[in-house]
């Protein structure tokens, strides 16, 4: 197990995240118009994986807005925004910020993906949720940049993601 923390408070993540070199297992995740994605829709293409616990918090919501804006400049790599968020939520809060250059994509059908990738918060007020993190893998899919953020309440180091890019 992991931790991370919410407000100081320590908070268990399930398992472990995977290590930077080593190839991210596959996921299959729910997109907003309620298609299934898979890892593999991805190939050849670098991806930054923006995971977070729900769009409906205010660093969440940031997070998801400041990667759209990297995602912009960006013409050889993908933003992927996970959350447990209904694909609904993701396509409702998209619309009304004019997010238009991050894939969101949910836990609707399958939960695999948070205990895959050590990223199941397992105790405290947000159970069951995905805690902060930022994964950036190259073109074969290996991990080239992780971070667990240490504090949920913060954002992610986004300066270290997008050095991982280049």
């Amino acid at each position: 197990m992991q931790t991370t923390h919410l407000k100081g408070n320590p908070v268990q993540v399930s398992g472990a995240m995977p290590e930077t070199g080593t190839q991210v297992p596959g996921f299959k995740l729910t997109g907003t118009g309620l298609s299934d994605h898979d890892l593999s829709a991805f190939s050849g293409k670098k991806l930054v994986l923006n995971v977070f616990p729900s769009l409906d918090t205010a660093v969440c919501a940031a997070s998801v807005r400041k990667f759209n804006e990297i995602a912009a400049a960006q013409s050889d790599a993908v933003v992927l925004c996970i959350s447990r968020d209904l694909p609904f939520a993701h396509q409702r809060f998209c619309t009304t910020e004019g997010i238009e250059n991050v894939t969101s994509l949910s836990e609707l059908r399958d939960m695999k993906f948070g205990e895959d990738y050590g990223l199941r918060i397992m105790d405290g007020p947000l159970a069951g949720l995905l805690a902060r993190a930022v994964l950036v893998l190259d073109k074969e899919g290996k991990v080239i940049h992780k971070e667990l953020v240490n504090e949920i309440t913060q954002e992610p180091d986004y300066e270290a993601a997008l050095a991982a890019l280049k």
